[in-house]
């Protein structure tokens, strides 16, 4: 399901076309690669949520396919159809967390993602309630965006009790 997820976002990305706001929205992109890539990190051996790999890939292997490819083309269709008004931002918004609820919400009905440490469906909804604004934050104040990611890690680390001082070898997880 994740290499078809994939898939899926390349065709998408290139049948909008959205591929050619690439410059325009690059290092929003490279921020979301590098917030994953954090979170991969600092959760390594206690992860909170961890996908079960397809057939013939492991973790890493998909934990790339979203970091260079589900994650940056997010970023493109998102920010590319980003709305004017006030009233059409919100419902985009809500448009985009219900997405990204739906398609965990398959993936936890038929086991392509789990949950650890006291991570659940709800905490999903609040983190993608939390990113997507972040993405569009970024995009118009990436310091800012920096900044206020930092505080927003470490309260994730602080409530989910990651083991941050225990090497990563002997966390159990």
């Amino acid at each position: 399901m994740h290499l078809i997820m994939a898939i899926i976002v390349i065709i998408a990305v290139w049948w909008k076309k959205d591929y050619k706001n690439w410059e325009k929205y690059h290092t929003t992109m490279l921020y979301f690669a590098v917030i994953n890539l954090t979170y991969n990190f600092l959760c390594s051996n206690y992860f909170l949520w961890k996908f079960d790999p397809d057939l013939l890939i492991n973790h890493s292997i998909t934990e790339m396919l979203y970091t260079l490819i589900v994650f940056p083309g997010t970023v493109l269709m998102f920010l590319t159809h980003y709305p004017p008004t006030f009233k059409k931002r919100i419902l985009y918004n809500l448009l985009w967390i219900a997405l990204y609820i739906g398609i965990e919400g398959v993936y936890l009905l038929v086991g392509k993602i789990y949950y650890q440490h006291g991570w659940s469906i709800q905490w999903s909804i609040v983190l993608v309630a939390i990113m997507f604004p972040m993405l569009r934050l970024h995009h118009k104040r990436p310091i800012f965006a920096y900044l206020l990611s930092v505080f927003i890690t470490a309260f994730f680390m602080w409530y989910f009790e990651v083991p941050l001082g225990v090497p990563i070898e002997e966390r159990s997880g």
